[in-house]
């Protein structure tokens, strides 16, 4: 009866290991997700106008001193 428990518990320990498996894949996929959505913001058409505008200002025209 000794060894039916013990495979009971190797069973359990096993279904364990792979529920937590499971969860560690799903928050990769889920991190993965996020970091697409932040590139994909991140390429927006607003950004890429922001981005056009030199460092002498948006006229253009650099500051005399």
């Amino acid at each position: 009866m000794a060894t039916t428990y013990l495979k009971r518990q190797k069973e359990m320990k096993r279904l364990e290991k792979q529920r937590e498996k499971a969860e560690r894949r799903a928050q990769r996929k889920l991190a993965s997700r996020q970091q697409k959505e932040l590139q994909a913001e991140g390429s927006s058409p607003a950004d890429n106008e922001a981005s056009k505008i030199s460092p002498a200002g948006p006229s253009g025209l650099a500051p005399q001193i």
